[in-house]
């Protein structure tokens, strides 16, 4: 006869001491949070407004000392906005990158209206981006600028790239599709079954809440892992930016779903802009190429073949253990993302000195927080030139 095994009622009942215990924590830090006062802002960091050409603006951030002398522009897609990059003082890419010494531009995609259906990616490419290029150039007399572009607007300053090489000195790609004959994803899939002509010639624009919900769609969970991290006040921000959607021109939804998705044209180096053929063997400056390993939207498949098809012979992938979101919001990806682009670029300034003593800077930094306990249609449209501080 087999002996019943004992149950460890006293383990057990220790454990639900144990576990109502962090409950109640839990619930006075929750009463805590709902009942004090909320900080919800969105894009704390200081900004001037230096350009602007119709519903585009130009920001441009400065930093107490900058350490890179090439001015970076960042470029993001025209879906949401580019207030992910300064979603709240801890975890904002642009604060981490002027404290790394990094001088900034950030493109403003505004918001398209009917007027603008008609806009392509040869506008936005050849007109939008060209002319603050351009107006960068000149403002900091300097012959090139560093681009960075994130997910749809990798694609654009890729392209940009390939068609004006000769002023773009560092290109850096993060969570940015190029190869789109691929099954990972359910992107990918209905993307492929979409019909963009139909769509647009109904539409016009592409709606942007439209366009929320289907990202929504595609993963709930996965956006419950990436977006809304931390509490309440981070999940207002999220909030917040996430229903920020701003419509999509309806001439450049409609190309980059047939030439991307359908054909795949941008990674054989046979997509044409504006009557150019995007040749990738014209992206000859250093390549840094970021993208995360459990992106649902833009999956490692669509990312890790760039760098192998540029005609630049210095590139670097770098595959984080995140999601879509996470590379700009999650604390692990903070603290390696901001301080390896710059550095990056410092190297290639030809500044690997200066690129070293700030390393040493930032490890003697972190040593001291240790020590101290503290959490280590066309056409070229009128421009204007303004000068306003945002808060």
């Amino acid at each position: 006869m087999s002996k019943q095994p004992k149950i460890p009622v006293d383990l057990i009942l220790n454990k639900l001491a144990e576990g109502a215990e962090k409950a109640q924590d839990r619930a006075l830090k929750a009463r805590d949070v709902l009942l004090g006062p909320l900080d919800t802002q969105i894009a704390p960091t200081p900004y001037d407004i230096v350009y602007q050409d119709d519903r585009v603006k130009l920001k441009h951030y400065k930093p107490r000392k900058k350490r890179v002398e090439t001015p970076l522009l960042m470029v993001y897609a025209l879906i949401n906005r580019e207030t992910m990059l300064d979603l709240q003082a801890g975890r904002s890419v642009v604060r981490n990158l002027l404290d790394e010494g990094v001088e900034i531009y950030m493109v403003d995609w505004g918001y398209p209206t009917r007027k603008d259906r008609f806009q392509s990616i040869d506008d936005h490419v050849n007109v939008y981006m060209e002319d603050m290029v351009d107006f960068i150039r000149e403002r900091n007399g300097v012959p090139k600028v560093n681009l960075m572009g994130i997910c749809m607007g990798g694609v654009f300053s890729l392209i940009y790239s390939a068609l004006h090489p000769e002023k773009v000195r560092n290109l850096i790609t993060t969570v940015t599709p190029t190869h789109f004959d691929t099954d990972k994803g359910l992107l990918h899939i209905w993307a492929k079954q979409l019909d963009p002509d139909r769509l647009t010639d109904t539409f016009g624009n592409l709606s942007g809440d439209i366009l929320n919900l289907v990202f929504l769609l595609l993963n709930p969970a996965r956006l419950m892992i990436d977006k809304y991290v931390g509490f309440v006040e981070n999940f207002i921000r999220m909030e917040k930016w996430i229903f920020d959607s701003p419509d999509v021109p309806g001439e450049t939804f409609r190309q980059f779903i047939k030439d991307c998705y359908h054909k795949n044209l941008l990674i054989q180096s046979k997509m044409e802009v504006g009557g150019r053929r995007v040749d990738l063997g014209s992206v000859t400056m250093p390549l840094l190429n970021i993208y995360g390993r459990f992106d649902h939207l833009v999956p490692p498949e669509a990312c890790d073949k760039l760098t192998r098809s540029v005609g630049s012979e210095d590139t670097e992938d770098i595959c984080l253990d995140t999601g879509h979101i996470g590379i700009y919001v999650s604390g692990k990806c903070q603290k390696m993302l901001s301080p390896k682009i710059a550095r990056w670029l410092m190297e290639r300034e030809g500044t690997r000195e200066k690129a070293e003593a700030v390393g040493e800077a930032r490890s003697a930094r972190t040593a001291v927080r240790s020590v101290e306990g503290k959490p280590a249609a066309r056409s070229r449209r009128k421009k204007t030139k303004t000068s306003g501080s945002q808060a």
